[in-house]
């Protein structure tokens, strides 16, 4: 199903673009391509490690687009950002800001992990950046990581949420090993990668070859992100 939709949906949309004499293509793919950890930053010239269905599905897209390039001339960029945060985000982020605005006690104080995001409005500045052949003629058919440049860890993270909040977060300070023990037993290893575990972006790509520059903090957007949160509780 997933290739059903990022590879063959992908490939075929190209496709038509590049017989209408399209000719720029940008493709939003997914850090994961390049794994779900590391130990230093990832870089564009790094080996893709894909582990999971998406990840791997988003990855055939890129090679398939690529090579659709070679064929077509039309021009590949492919984007991997890492999460996506800002006004309306939903899953894990929005039940982070849920839990920090109860005051839920989390046993999440401890943590000295180092891992990157990327705010919306980065993003969307970035793929405006891309989609503009005279602005950036250099991103033709190059693969770009992208993120904020302000790497957190998940504790860092919970307390920039919680000022956004005007909240004092309560976090308990548990052993990251015992956490991850206990995840692993009870099948919740994957959570416990993205809470405890490592994944930096290095960006420098997109700063030097073509001059991009976040239009936003991670402060900014979070309180963007979190007025937006508030609002739509206030509605419901």
């Amino acid at each position: 199903e997933f290739r059903k939709l990022n590879r063959d949906a992908t490939l075929a949309l190209a496709g038509l673009a590049a017989d209408a004499g399209v000719k720029r293509f940008v493709f939003l793919s997914s850090i994961g391509v390049n794994g779900n950890n590391n130990m230093k930053p990832f870089g564009e010239k790094d080996t893709p490690n894909p582990q999971e269905p998406y990840a791997i599905s988003k990855y055939e897209a890129e090679q398939g687009l690529l090579a659709l390039a070679k064929e077509t001339g039309m021009e590949v960029v492919i984007i991997r950002p890492p999460l996506v945060y800002g006004p309306g985000v939903k899953a894990n982020f929005a039940s982070m800001i849920n839990w920090v605005r109860r005051g839920v006690p989390l046993p999440l104080g401890a943590i000295h992990n180092k891992r990157s995001f990327v705010a919306l409005d980065n993003l969307v500045s970035f793929i405006a950046l891309c989609a503009d052949r005279s602005q950036a003629p250099k991103a033709a058919n190059q693969v770009f990581l992208i993120s904020d440049g302000e790497d957190v860890s998940t504790t860092q993270l919970l307390r920039r949420v919680a000022d956004a909040l005007g909240k004092e977060p309560y976090l308990l300070r548990v052993p990251v090993g015992l956490m991850n023990f206990a995840a692993k037993l009870i099948g919740k290893g994957d959570v416990a990668n993205r809470l405890f575990g490592s994944l930096q972006v290095d960006s420098s790509k997109a700063r030097d070859l073509l001059g991009w520059q976040p239009a936003i903090t991670m402060d900014e957007q979070l309180n963007q992100t979190v007025a937006e949160y508030l609002k739509n509780e206030k509605t419901h």
